[in-house]
């Protein structure tokens, strides 16, 4: 098996203060998602999209999935991610995150190869950032027991499996905005994003700088 292949889009989820499903957030009628998907494609053979609407994407060159434990918030997309996977570490991330940061993840997996962890992670400000993170299939069981005793936080995941963290310090010489651990959660946030996009910042399709 492959170390690095597979990375998983979470594309379920509550979208409560949003109003609308996140999986189908658009700026300029491309879909977000779709973006990520491009962007990718850069740096992993295998994409996976794990949603409950698979009838939407029939035309999608992804992997569609669907969870197989329902009901049990990020932990349950993660599970099923890890499960179809086609390499041992599967890079994760949120639908409603829009910034793909293609030389920090090229970072994390030089530090998953000095000391073959279970998960890399991002600890932001003393704050652990659960996405924009690499899990290892050998934490299958540990989900698994954790869904059973009905414990759906992904903290306690990483706390009970060994965890290699980058630190504030490394993490913002790759992206001293932390813009790429930025969530899409109100329409409000979604016209921020727009005004850069149509501000000249960035070219939707695959992100590339104008």
């Amino acid at each position: 098996m492959e170390i690095f292949k597979t990375a998983v889009i979470l594309a379920g989820g509550k979208s409560s203060r949003m109003g609308f499903d996140k999986q189908f957030l658009e700026i300029n009628e491309i879909r977000l998602i779709e973006n990520l998907v491009c962007e990718l494609k850069k740096e992993f053979e295998d994409i996976i999209i794990v949603t409950n609407k698979p009838e939407e994407y029939k035309k999608s060159s992804c992997r569609i999935v669907s969870d197989e434990i329902r009901e049990m918030g990020p932990l349950s997309g993660i599970h099923i991610g890890l499960k179809k996977s086609k390499s041992k570490y599967v890079y994760f991330i949120a639908c409603d995150m829009p910034n793909v940061n293609l030389e920090y993840i090229s970072l994390m997996k030089r530090e998953i190869i000095k000391s073959n962890p279970n998960a890399c992670v991002t600890k932001k400000d003393n704050k652990i950032e659960p996405f924009n993170s690499f899990y290892s299939i050998d934490v299958l069981q540990k989900i698994e027991k954790l869904i059973l005793n009905n414990r759906r936080s992904m903290l306690a995941l990483i706390d009970s499996i060994e965890t290699i963290f980058i630190e504030n310090s490394v993490m913002k010489k790759y992206n001293c905005s932390f813009d790429m651990f930025v969530n899409l959660n109100t329409k409000e946030d979604l016209q921020i994003l727009k005004k850069e996009y149509s501000g000249g910042k960035k070219c939707l399709t695959c992100t590339v700088e104008k």
